[in-house]
């Protein structure tokens, strides 16, 4: 695939990065009588490769409920990086490129004018911002706060805590041109350039120059004396919500937050220069329980069920309320649940590893657990690569699910033995492991079909469900094995975070030579084909080390009433383009 040198609002070309396309949308389960769920998956004055927000009237306010509550309005630190907060803050916080329902990449062409691969050599790059764009509060949204992203996020210097540093570390020093262009000459090419500076990642620079007594951000390089000041504002200045440091730059900013309820309430951003129609305020709830989540639907207590988790008498439930005037729609999502081997405790242990993955019976999983939802569901079997994507290829069907014969075969030759007890161990120590999760239904089953098998295999598996696990342990590496789903953005290269040597998301403590070398070189080429290549080479590298095992894609599922049409976005959430929904007819 040819790579262009630039995207503009004038000038309609191509995106060059290595998009997921095949699992986006396109294909919604069937609702609301003849919903064209596949022409609600692009924006409404979406043209070729920019997205403007629609001209629309404004709507009275909406309530949205999502699965998780909302926590932190710096969605990049480690400690904070949620989908939940993802799906919040996308049209809060404005970003030079957003996603449509199909995954495409697009020009947020409400803010730039243009991205642009300026030199080959030195590979550099060019970001440069629409005149009179603005924060909340009035200040200029503009190269400072890109400046502040790459500062916080390089990997360059200590106590921003960024949850991610790929891409961002192969700039030594970037630049503001000018006021309204950011420049970057990156240390090697950077395929995902367009990545860079995504939903959620442009934290007001003004409010971190006031908080830290900075004059002028572009004026702290990492080196400088003041960087750690800076630093803790970014990491830790933006935690709760206090609306005076924490303005919106998107159609929207936040009006409150109540912890106690997980309610967050949206309201217009009076300096947004686009679209200016949408509902006046958004109101945001959690509702863990997706049976509680479609009543709350029906009752007319919300106006839009949007979760993650898929739940077959759900969907069945949504369905049925097509009568009520609900669209049900459902679409593979950028995202996959999987199990994380920890090798700094007894999974070390390859023979353990492998006969763990011997018990995962994952058809069973994905037949008795997401088949409702996603009728032709079937297990995931790339890290890597999503289902119907090119180079997706199968790693995992001949290393898991084979049964507890073959789990306690692995495990003679490991050097393990049968207690009286019935449980294998080996120097000492039981094969005796917990899989952690969050408060999830869906997941509490998993665990209790994994347990059936594996107890028949001299495993014992025990259940470790923590409603804080993803908010305070699975960073930590605090787990046996950590059961949860990543979600991607259409970037291969946030991947050398997770799986590579000493990657600031590298829970488990994988650490192998093949697996780096190889995303190494993946995310070192400008040339797709060689990138493409160099992933299959990491998805098979990292599916022999038996670190990870993904079980399946996980379908979103929705449902709204009262509104003309809603999308959920695989990555970015219902609330993408909430700022052109009308009024359903």
């Amino acid at each position: 695939m040819r790579r262009s040198k630039a995207i503009s609002a004038t000038s309609l070309v191509a995106v060059s990065a290595l998009v997921l396309t095949a699992c986006g949308g396109g294909n919604g389960g069937d609702g609301g009588g003849s919903a064209d769920l596949a022409g609600m998956a692009e924006g409404k004055a979406q043209e070729g490769d920019v997205f403007t927000l629609a001209e629309v009237e404004e709507m009275d306010p909406v309530t949205v409920a999502i699965d998780e509550g909302f926590t932190a309005y710096n969605n990049r630190t480690a400690d904070a990086n949620t989908s939940y907060n993802n799906y919040v803050m996308t049209p809060v916080l404005a970003a030079p490129t957003l996603l449509d329902g199909n995954n495409k990449v697009l020009l947020n062409g409400d803010v730039m004018e243009s991205i642009e691969v300026t030199s080959e050599d030195p590979y550099t790059v060019e970001w440069k911002i629409k005149d009179g764009v603005k924060w909340s509060d009035g200040e200029a949204w503009n190269c400072d706060d890109l400046y502040l992203s790459w500062l916080a996020q390089s990997g360059h210097a200590e106590g921003f805590n960024a949850a991610s540093a790929t891409g961002y570390d192969l700039i030594q020093q970037g630049e503001c041109t000018d006021d309204l262009t950011f420049t970057a000459e990156f240390d090697e090419p950077y395929v995902d350039y367009m990545g860079l500076f995504s939903a959620g990642a442009v934290m007001p620079a003004h409010i971190v120059e006031q908080e830290a007594g900075v004059d002028d951000i572009t004026s702290v390089t990492p080196d400088s004396d003041n960087i750690g000041d800076v630093a803790e504002v970014w990491a830790d200045g933006f935690k709760g919500f206090d609306e005076e440091v924490m303005p919106g730059s998107g159609p929207y900013k936040i009006k409150s937050f109540n912890r106690n309820t997980e309610t967050v309430v949206l309201e217009k951003n009076p300096e947004w220069i686009g679209g200016k129609g949408g509902p006046s305020e958004v109101t945001v709830r959690a509702i863990p329980d997706t049976q509680a989540m479609v009543s709350a639907l029906e009752n007319g207590e919300i106006d839009v069920a949007a979760s993650t988790q898929p739940d077959g008498t759900a969907a069945d439930r949504l369905q049925a309320l097509e009568a009520q005037g609900v669209t049900y729609g459902s679409a593979p999502q950028l995202t996959y649940e999987h199990l994380d081997l920890n090798f700094e405790r007894i999974f070390a242990d390859e023979a353990a590893r492998k006969a763990f993955f011997a018990v995962v019976d994952r058809q069973d999983i994905v037949e008795k657990l997401v088949s409702g939802v996603q009728p032709d569901a079937e297990p995931h079997n790339s890290i890597t690569f999503f289902q119907g994507e090119e180079g997706y290829e199968d790693q995992y069907s001949d290393k898991s699910g084979q049964g507890p014969e073959e789990a306690e075969r692995i495990l003679q030759e490991g050097g393990w033995e049968k207690g009286d007890d019935g449980i294998y161990a080996k120097d000492g120590e039981r094969l005796s492991v917990s899989i952690s999760f969050n408060d999830n239904l869906r997941r509490k089953q998993t665990v209790e079909l994994i347990q059936s098998v594996a107890s028949q295999a001299g495993i014992e598996v025990r259940e470790d469900q923590d409603p804080n696990f993803l908010a305070g342990r699975v960073d930590k590496g605090d787990y046996d094995i950590a059961l949860f789903g990543w979600s991607s953005e259409p970037y291969k290269s946030t991947q050398r975070n997770i799986y590579t040597t000493g990657g600031p998301q590298n829970w488990q403590g994988l650490s192998d030579d093949a697996v780096d070398e190889a995303y190494n070189k993946a995310t070192s080429t400008a040339d797709e084909d060689q990138a493409l290549e160099h992933y299959k080479e990491a998805d098979a590298a990292l599916a022999e080390t038996y670190a990870t095992l993904p079980i399946f894609a996980t379908p979103s599922m929705w449902g709204f009433t009262g509104i003309d049409r809603v999308y959920m976005q695989s990555y970015n959430g219902a609330l993408w383009n909430v700022g052109e929904w009308e009024p359903a007819e």
